[in-house]
């Protein structure tokens, strides 16, 4: 039923400009730890097995505090250094190192993403959901905004993490080197389903974006039929599909969904059976989800669901 998760690892590969140098800064921090707790470990290992005899009466000059001075002295110079090298990584990743080729409006909602492409001329202008497509090789601003709670936007191979904060709009770059499949999540606790609140990132080489693009601007085909009326009656209230008069804002706009991977931010796949499961009971798949469950005639049901499948 579950959708296939973001491989364990992901987080330990970097694809673009604006990921990198965290990762690099990420493993010279560890590396740091890491030999930090080995030293300790040393000299804890030394103090238990060194002895004296109870007579020994020590020396000033060895009661220990040269090993203090020692000891603070290099953790002073040592959290100075990171706390420069840090900062010296915020401000290289702060900005793209040219303008951004596209700016996507990217609004978290419970739960799920709102993603939308903007354009001078309003016709190619849409919305999707929980899926970013971006072209290769180019800088791409992601304009953060939230509806409702506190969410954060990660895609760990892309970029670092961004807080999508209610009244408060934040700006991210990112940027793939080369075309695949990136896994986003929401890293800020934002309610019972935030672990069922993914994305993906496309990246297509430029010409496949555009043609991708323009086939996302356009309207949906105009299937005629009984699903078409029931969609009309019980969907449009939350869900648009442009070229009809559904404009429903409170779901993701359906007009091409079946041009997408996933459904439910990522909790299922997006074939037939589990958009019947989905439309009938996401409030056991996806328990406080905004969406309510449908009990539909099997007439309608089915009627729907074919209508569904004419939307890409």
């Amino acid at each position: 039923m579950l959708a296939m998760n973001a491989p364990l690892d992901y987080f330990l590969h970097a694809d673009g400009s604006a990921s990198k140098p965290v990762l690099t800064l990420d493993w010279v921090f560890a590396s740091i730890v890491v030999a930090v707790c080995i030293i300790v470990g040393v000299l804890l290992v030394m103090a238990l097995f060194r002895q004296r005899a109870p007579e020994t009466v020590l020396p000033r000059e060895d009661d220990g505090l040269s090993w203090i001075v020692v000891g603070t002295t290099l953790s002073v110079f040592a959290l100075l250094g990171m706390t420069v090298y840090m900062l010296a990584t915020l401000e290289q990743i702060s900005k793209p190192s040219r303008a951004p080729a596209l700016t996507i409006n990217v609004t978290a909602r419970q739960w799920w993403w709102q993603v939308e492409y903007g354009a001078d001329d309003p016709a190619k202008r849409f919305s999707t959901a929980n899926e970013i497509h971006i072209p290769t090789g180019e800088p791409i601003l992601i304009v953060l905004n939230s509806t409702d709670v506190i969410h954060t936007f990660w895609v760990p191979r892309l970029a670092g993490k961004t807080q999508a904060i209610p009244g408060l709009t934040n700006r991210q770059w990112i940027e793939a080197d080369q075309p695949g499949i990136y896994w986003g999540q929401c890293t800020e606790y934002c309610g019972v389903q935030h672990a069922h609140m993914a994305f993906k990132v496309v990246a297509e080489t430029p010409q496949d974006f555009d043609a991708w693009r323009e086939a996302q601007a356009k309207p949906a085909a105009l299937a005629e039929g009984g699903g078409r009326s029931v969609f009309m009656s019980q969907c449009s209230g939350c869900h648009a599909i442009r070229g009809t008069t559904a404009a429903g804002a409170y779901g993701p706009d359906l007009t091409h969904l079946q041009s997408r991977q996933l459904i439910a931010a990522g909790l299922m796949t997006n074939t037939q059976d589990h958009l019947s499961d989905w439309i009938s009971r996401p409030q056991e798949l996806k328990s406080g989800a905004r969406m309510p469950n449908f009990d539909l005639p099997a007439g309608d049901k089915a009627a729907l669901l074919s209508y569904l499948q004419t939307l890409r």
